[in-house]
C-alpha cells in the first residue's frame, strides 16, 4: 500500500470520526488566540483555556497588555509553563502590534514569524484557525502520527510539513491538522497504541506486529 493510498484510508477515518471539529483553544478574537498558541507551548490546551478564562473577559487587545506590564502579565500566567519568558513574548509582541501593525494581528507568515516568541506552528495555527487561510500547523503529535503512518520519514517538522500538504487536498488541510490532534489524543496515543492497536493504523499497516519507533520533532 503507497502512502497516497494510506492518505486517502485516513481521511475518509478521520472525517467519520470527527465531521466537525472544535478549536481547543478558547479566545475571544485573533489576538488573544495568538496569546493562547503562544501560552500553549509546552502545555495543555486544557490548562490554557483554564488560565485565560479569567484574563480575557477584561484584558483581550494589545494595549490591554502593553498597560498590564510584564510583571503583571506574569502573575496572570504563573500556572503556565516558562511563564517569564512567555510574559515578555506576550508584552514585547503588543508593543510591537500597536507600533507597526495599528494594534491588529498581521495576516502574513512573515510579519507574525517576525513577533516575539512566535515561530512557524503558531503563525500556522493563527492564519488557519484565526484567517482561515489554508495551512498545516505541525505539532510533535502531528509529527509522532504522520511517521507512524507512513506519510512522512520524520527528519524533521518543516519535512512532515511538506509531505502532508503534498498528501492531502488544500481544502482539507485546516480541518485535518484538528482532526489528527483530537484522534491522537483518544486512540493513537504515544504510549499506547505504538503503531499497532489503532484503527489507522492496523488499516494502513494491517501486517505490522512491531511497535513503531519515530523520530522527534
Amino acid at each position: 500500500m503507497g502512502e497516497v493510498q494510506r492518505a486517502k484510508i485516513i481521511l475518509k477515518i478521520l472525517n467519520k470520526l470527527y465531521p466537525k471539529i472544535d478549536v481547543p483553544l478558547k479566545s475571544k478574537n485573533v489576538f488573544t488566540l495568538l496569546i493562547s498558541v503562544l501560552l500553549s507551548a509546552q502545555c495543555t490546551d486544557v490548562n490554557v483555556n483554564n488560565v485565560t478564562k479569567n484574563i480575557y473577559p477584561k484584558f483581550y487587545k494589545p494595549i490591554h497588555f502593553v498597560k498590564l506590564g510584564r510583571k503583571k502579565i506574569e502573575k496572570l500566567i504563573k500556572k503556565i509553563g516558562i511563564f517569564r519568558i512567555k510574559a515578555k513574548s506576550i508584552f514585547n509582541l503588543s508593543k510591537i502590534l500597536i507600533k507597526n501593525h495599528n494594534g491588529k494581528v498581521p495576516k502574513t507568515f512573515e510579519e507574525l514569524e517576525n513577533l516575539p516568541g512566535v515561530g512557524h506552528k503558531t503563525a500556522s495555527v493563527v492564519m488557519s484557525q484565526g484567517f482561515g487561510y489554508p495551512a498545516f500547523p505541525i505539532d510533535t503529535h502531528i509529527h509522532r502520527l504522520a511517521q507512524r503512518w507512513g506519510l512522512t520519514n520524520g527528519k524533521n517538522v518543516d519535512q512532515t510539513e511538506k509531505d502532508l500538504k503534498r498528501l492531502f487536498p488544500k481544502k482539507n488541510w485546516n480541518k485535518l491538522h484538528l482532526q489528527i490532534i483530537y484522534y491522537g489524543r483518544e486512540y493513537c496515543k504515544a504510549r499506547s497504541c505504538y503503531g499497532i492497536t489503532c484503527k489507522i493504523c492496523t488499516s494502513c499497516y494491517p501486517k505490522r506486529k512491531k511497535p513503531v519507533k519515530t523520530l522527534k520533532a
